[in-house]
């Protein structure tokens, strides 16, 4: 059986929705299963979670696991249609594994499922034990059913929502009109929700039938033309989103212009008093510049790494540990007393929290172009080339090793700082430009991230490093 393009990348399986949707997803299923059997805990009665996000495959794959489940002798549990975060919280507070289906931020002809242990997302070592024992199942020889057989349901909201209603209160955003931006979002109710529960009110915006792949870290033009027109046509203090299974934020400000990931990832460091924050590298280099925190840890690019990070940072750390990546996900170390409650740690990407905090700056009087303004980023842009050869994306970043290609290629930057190779290969200039080159682990795409002194310089930037990675990958 080919699966050429199922793999796990920077956040769990993902590859074509119709080379996942039958035998493969029954066949991973049945591996996680048998990983989940060979550590059971004890007590654990054998029940496992099972969500997914809107995209139309994702209703087969899920029934699919399910019966995958069932087959191991487990008892699949059917959350439906939640945020990822929301599944990993209700699994951590009753000790349960769950699975996710969901491609994220992808296009919709693509799928993946993200796996959690009820202690929390799997790790690397995980990945390689579930890929390993897939192969050993001979999945060539499986036969899914044909009819899906029912599924025990379980509501795994309420849970979530009081995470929040509990710690940022009902008159937390009092005053506040927040644009809701829907589209294809599996949290696009649930938002409206807690933003009216917390005193603001809710327009939404962008409800869509169809899936849109929301990409919190390399926005279409349409969503920014979208935000821009609304923010035009009506008074709104902020418009808030996130991608399809909404553990990334999206957040534009009171003129529509979006705030970066990173800057999200910040703000919520700050406000819940984190002592040590862990992000990958291709997040902003103001985060060490602002002082803000008593430690700043790099990883490679991936949830998992971001994890591996935390868990290292907990080891010596005395205050909070956050962690966030560059698409603004926040995963919460340590539990962080707040109003009413206790905001427990969650070590999986949350968009609500972000948004949450990203709001409560402007209920303090603050407006979010003013938060953004001062917060010392440098200017960063970013943004992919699609359809990209993964062996024509490796070769050219092994190109980036030898000092001859990069003075050809990349002279223009004049004189280099540093170049690392962490995730990827980026490349500092002695003027403090940054490109940055790394193949995504979720699509074919080759993605390109720089810095600069100001917006108009890093869009000239970003616009010459695309230039340069498709004449050396086409």
């Amino acid at each position: 059986m080919t699966q050429s393009s199922l793999k796990f990348g920077t956040s769990g399986l993902r590859g074509l929705a119709d080379e996942l949707n039958g035998v493969p997803a029954y066949a991973y299923t049945s591996a996680f299963a048998e990983m989940l059997k060979a550590d059971a805990p004890p007590g654990w009665t054998g029940e496992v979670l099972i969500g997914r996000d809107l995209r139309r495959s994702s209703p087969d794959i899920a029934a699919l696991c399910g019966a995958a489940l069932s087959g191991a002798g487990l008892i699949p549990l059917d959350a439906g249609e939640v945020p990822t975060p929301a599944l990993a919280l209700h699994g951590q507070r009753h000790g349960l594994p769950s699975l996710m289906v969901t491609g994220s931020h992808i296009p919709d002809d693509r799928n993946g499922l993200k796996f959690y242990r009820a202690s929390g997302e799997i790790d690397k070592a995980d990945e390689v034990r579930i890929s390993t024992l897939h192969a050993a199942l001979a999945p060539d020889l499986f036969q899914p059913p044909a009819a899906r057989s029912a599924m025990q349901t379980v509501d795994v909201l309420p849970d979530y929502t009081r995470r929040y209603t509990e710690t940022f209160g009902s008159e937390g955003l009092r005053g506040l009109r927040v644009g809701v931006y829907q589209h294809s979002s599996v949290a696009r109710d649930l938002m409206v929700q807690i933003v009216t529960a917390l005193g603001a009110e809710a327009v939404p915006l962008g409800r869509s039938d169809s899936f849109v792949p929301v990409d919190t870290e390399a926005l279409r033009e349409e969503d920014k033309a979208l935000a821009l027109q609304w923010a035009s046509e009506t008074r709104l203090d902020a418009i808030v989103s996130t991608d399809g299974d909404a553990d990334r934020p999206l957040v534009a400000d009171e003129t529509g212009h979006f705030l970066r990931g990173d800057l999200l990832g910040v703000l919520s460091a700050r406000q819940l008093g984190a002592e040590i924050v862990v992000t990958p590298v291709t997040s902003n280099s103001g985060i060490e510049t602002s002082g803000a925190f008593a430690g700043v840890r790099r990883t490679r690019v991936g949830s998992p790494f971001v994890i591996e990070g935390m868990v290292e940072a907990l080891r010596t750390a005395t205050g909070p540990v956050l962690g966030f990546e560059a698409n603004g996900g926040v995963l919460l170390g340590s539990a962080v007393p707040r109003g009413h409650g206790v905001i427990e740690a969650l070590m999986t990407r949350d968009a609500m929290l972000p948004i949450l905090c990203a709001l409560s700056e402007i209920a303090a009087g603050r407006r979010l172009s003013e938060v953004a303004a001062s917060a010392g980023f440098t200017s960063a842009r970013s943004d992919r080339l699609k359809d990209v050869d993964p062996s024509r994306s490796a070769a050219f970043l092994e190109r980036l090793g030898d000092a001859a290609f990069v003075q050809r290629e990349l002279g223009d930057l004049g004189p280099l700082d540093d170049v690392g190779a962490l995730d990827g290969v980026r490349i500092r200039a002695a003027s403090g430009d940054v490109v940055h080159f790394r193949a995504s682990g979720n699509a074919p795409e080759l993605r390109v991230y720089v810095e600069a002194a100001g917006q108009e310089q890093a869009g000239r930037l970003l616009d010459w490093a695309l230039g340069v990675a498709e004449r050396n990958t086409r």
